[in-house]
This record gives structure tokens, C-alpha cells and sequence, in this order.
């Protein structure tokens, strides 16, 4: 039996080794699928590390122009309600003008506005009750150098200041609120050189 032993001996270290074998392989191989998944695994944590980092920029970048634009809009908008408010004090002060002094430039904007026809010069109530007293005389001359003749009327018209002139039943609104909302773009571009 000792032959017998020894063969029974033999292939159990046989299977033994085979067994080891395969055992160190199996470890090799799971070393290696440990090794390649923590890198697998460094790789991704790394991948979503620079999209999250990207995506936080973009939505810092966002943030950014969005907060640029609104301080824009708000500058935008102040420096429109300052020229605003300079318009409407520069309105106020033309028609608080002295008498004499507004009416001079009454005459200037005649001479502006006159057709070489004759027509009809209408001014509010408050202008025609301080009219000077030869104001019907220098409005004629003034209309008188562009070829034509103005009668001034002794009806109101319904204006903040300034006149209207009529041609043949059409009106031309030379008054003071249309002077300046004609100009308005032309006075808004002087006032924001002058303020900004």
C-alpha cells in the first residue's frame, strides 16, 4: 500500500500545486481588475471633477453678465430719468422766462418758422394777456422776412407756451411741450455729453 499512498500523495500535491496555480492567477487577475477599476474609477472622479468645475464657472460666467446687464439697465435708466429731469427743468425755466426775454425768443422762433404766405399766429391765454405792446408789429416784420404776413389772433390757443401758426386751416404747432419733444432725441444727446 505504500506504493499506493505514495501516488495518492503525489496527485494530491499535484491538485495542490494546480489548485495554488490557479489561485495565484485568479489573485493576479483580480489585482489587476482592482488596479484598472481604481483607475477606471480616478478617471471618471476626475471627468466629473472638470464638468462640475466647468458647469460652476459657466454659472458664475452667467451670473456675472447677468448682474453686468442689470447694472447697465440701472445706470441706463438713471441717467434717462436725469436728462429727463434736466429737460423738463430747462422746459420750466423757458417758460418762466422775464417777459421781455421770452418774448425775444418768441420772435426768433417766428423768424424760424414763418411760410411766405400769409396765415395766423395763436398763443395761449397767459402770453396773450402780457403780450408787449408792440408785439403785432414785430411779429409782422419778423414774418415779413420770409416773404409772408401774420395776423395775430386774439383766440387762445390750448398750449403750455410758445404759439401756433395757421396756413390755410393747417396748424404748425410751435409750441413749447412740441419744441422740445421734436428735439428731444437732438436735447437728450447735448444734455448726456454735458452730464456724462
Amino acid at each position: 500500500m505504500a506504493g499506493l499512498d505514495k501516488i495518492l500523495s503525489e496527485i494530491s500535491a499535484e491538485a495542490d500545486a494546480g489548485v495554488q496555480e490557479i489561485l495565484d492567477d485568479a489573485k493576479k487577475e483580480a489585482d489587476q481588475i482592482r488596479v484598472e477599476a481604481d483607475r477606471e474609477a480616478g478617471e471618471a472622479a476626475e471627468r466629473f471633477t472638470r464638468e462640475a468645475e466647468k458647469r460652476a464657472a459657466d454659472r458664475k460666467s452667467r451670473a456675472v453678465s447677468a448682474a453686468a446687464l442689470k447694472k447697465r439697465q440701472l445706470l441706463l435708466a438713471k441717467k434717462q430719468e436725469l436728462i429727463s429731469g434736466v429737460l423738463d427743468k430747462a422746459r420750466e425755466k423757458l417758460l418762466a422766462m422775464p417777459d421781455a426775454a421770452y418774448f425775444d425768443a418768441m420772435i426768433k422762433l417766428v423768424e424760424k418758422n414763418a411760410l411766405d404766405q400769409p396765415g395766423e399766429i395763436r398763443f395761449n391765454s397767459r402770453d396773450l394777456a402780457r403780450l408787449p405792446q408792440d408785439y403785432a408789429t414785430r411779429i409782422e416784420n419778423a414774418a415779413f422776412k420770409h416773404g409772408g404776413r401774420l395776423a395775430l389772433s386774439k383766440s387762445a390757443a390750448d398750449i403750455d407756451g410758445g404759439f401756433l401758426l395757421i396756413y390755410e386751416g393747417i396748424e404748425q404747432n410751435c409750441s413749447v411741450a412740441a419744441l422740445f419733444e421734436t428735439n428731444a432725441e437732438e436735447l437728450s444727446d447735448k444734455i448726456q455729453k454735458m452730464l456724462f
